[in-house]
């Protein structure tokens, strides 16, 4: 028998921050880190380029703004999405204290990441 009135779940809005976060700390932060890690020091890239001025420049942009908020929030959703299923599977079942603590640190962050970067 079909169930007409399901049980609605919050798990899809997590799984699809889990998601992102992954996606973008597997795909864009090698880059950046590849970047600014080492083209940079090496001296490939210029260092004018990542003068102080250039970039608080780029980060006042709405596209700059973006990309560093993404750089620490959406890892942030991804980290705290893993560390509360990983409680899970070492069996300390936090209930929904738990799940507040790790996903208000993560809205928290996203929030303090938001406000240094368009309030700055």
């Amino acid at each position: 028998m079909i169930n007409r009135n399901p049980k609605r779940s919050d798990e899809p809005v997590w799984w699809g921050l889990f998601g992102a976060g992954g996606s973008w700390f597997a795909m864009i932060t090698p880059v950046t880190v590849f970047v600014l890690g080492i083209l940079v020091p090496l001296g490939i890239i210029d260092a004018d380029a990542m003068s102080y001025e250039r970039v608080s420049s780029f980060v006042t942009t709405i596209i700059g703004g973006l990309f560093v908020i993404g750089t620490i929030a959406l890892p942030m959703w991804h980290a705290m999405h893993r560390l509360h299923h990983g409680m899970h599977d070492l069996k300390l079942h936090t209930g929904v204290a738990g799940k507040i603590a790790v996903y208000f640190t993560a809205a928290f962050l996203s929030g303090l990441a938001i406000v240094f970067v368009f309030m700055v």
